[in-house]
């Protein structure tokens, strides 16, 4: 196509990036981790997604979340794959930093991350939930377990996970942060006995040998919130096209990657690049395409595997996503009082960007903005009272006062 006028014509949704609707800042930094749940950045950043709309994103490798957060905030990147835990965590000020108006654009992923553990407890007969806790309440010395970034979805479902078997996360077990590609080296070097991580990591380790897989995060929640877009308020203010635009290229990317079993294989073979994964075929792809292997033996097609769109389900910012994130905040202590959970979630999850971004792309835009989850502990989770469901744990770290409160 030689004119926009044409193009528009024949893609409405080129249309956005004519005239006043352009972006106004065309070259973007994204940041991203070596994790397979990054893909739709890699797929829209080189596959031809992000020019027509004017686009050109340059992805940026991080070693650590924290290293992303701070390059976030201080918009050295523009906008990043970023757990839905870190994005809440500036927004609230809580983890050692300074609070900052943070946004989600769009979900990225749901599903797809494993509680692993190491070689040693397997050896030793500890291959169940059960067996689990049995040793942590039986033996002296605390077993220690990794995660990702102290307020990240990592951390939040190995508590909840944790806590669920009746093992309390701060007080029966040790949780150090350890960056996702250096999870296997720790494991395999003793300096930890699980870990709860994005693939390709949790497979990798099964792979050489390193542990078992026992647990998977979606049979904690079953199509849980995990990576966001995320960045700053005030790219969101100051660039309302690019935006905007952004989101659109990233939906497309994230419709064809689910469009067929081939897109989702080529995705993998593109990931496994030096530059973005850096990691084995073979770790990449079984759990990508829902080919799961524990470890022990048993091998099975998981119904919710790691997916990327679904027909947008997967893309809507829903208010409650972000509103249980700061529920498990206020239950394991991060937050010493409730915030107007409501109130913060319309703050942060940008609604308004992402369903203009999905109608012109042809993305159905859900009209309800909370949904109904069950988790694994039989609890539903509807956004409809966070305050008193972030106090209806058993196992928690609140103030006494609350201890006292539940005793009653």
């Amino acid at each position: 196509m030689n004119d926009s006028v044409d193009s528009s014509a024949v893609n409405p949704a080129l249309a956005w990036v004519n005239g006043s609707d352009a972006p106004e800042k065309s070259s973007l930094d994204l940041g991203f981790m070596a994790l397979t749940d990054c893909a739709s950045l890699v797929v829209a950043a080189t596959q031809g997604f992000a020019q027509p709309y004017g686009l050109t994103l340059n992805l940026k490798r991080q070693s650590s979340w924290a290293s992303l957060r701070d390059k976030l905030v201080s918009g050295e990147l523009d906008a990043a794959h970023s757990l839905y835990g870190l994005i809440y965590a500036v927004h609230l000020g809580i983890g050692g930093v300074a609070p900052s108006p943070m946004a989600v654009l769009m979900g990225l992923n749901q599903n797809g991350q494993s509680i692993n553990l190491s070689r040693g407890l397997q050896q030793q007969g500890v291959v169940t939930p059960e067996a689990l806790d049995r040793h942590v309440h039986q033996s002296r010395t605390k077993l220690t377990f990794a995660q990702t970034f102290p307020t990240g979805t990592h951390a939040m479902w190995l508590y909840y996970w944790l806590a669920s078997q009746g093992i309390h996360p701060l007080r029966d077990v040790d949780s150090v942060v350890v960056p996702p590609p250096q999870m296997v080296a720790h494991l395999q070097a003793g300096r930890i006995d699980g870990l709860c991580v994005g693939e390709p990591w949790c497979a990798s380790a099964v792979k050489q040998n390193q542990g078992f897989t026992l647990a998977t995060s979606q049979s904690i929640w079953p199509n849980h919130p995990e990576k966001v877009l995320g960045c700053t308020q005030a790219f969101v203010d100051q660039y309302p096209n690019t935006a905007r635009v952004l989101v659109m290229a990233i939906l497309e990317a994230s419709r064809f990657i689910e469009a067929s079993t081939q897109n989702r294989r080529s995705t993998a073979q593109l990931l496994s690049a030096r530059e973005y994964l850096d990691a084995p075929l073979d770790c990449i792809e079984p759990r990508l395409l829902g080919h799961y292997e524990d470890g022990l033996g048993n091998r099975w097609q998981d119904p919710h595997a790691l997916r990327f769109f679904a027909d947008g389900a997967v893309n809507l910012p829903y208010l409650c996503d972000g509103m249980w994130f700061m529920t498990q905040f206020r239950r394991w202590g991060l937050l010493r009082e409730d915030p107007d959970y409501l109130g913060i979630a319309r703050q942060v999850q940008q609604l308004d960007v992402y369903r203009q971004a999905a109608s012109a792309v042809g993305v159905p835009t859900h009209a309800e903005d909370m949904r109904s989850s069950q988790l694994i502990d039989g609890r539903i989770w509807d956004g409809s009272d966070p305050a008193g469901y972030a106090r209806s744990f058993r196992l928690h770290a609140m103030a006494d006062d609350i201890s006292r409160q539940a005793l009653r």
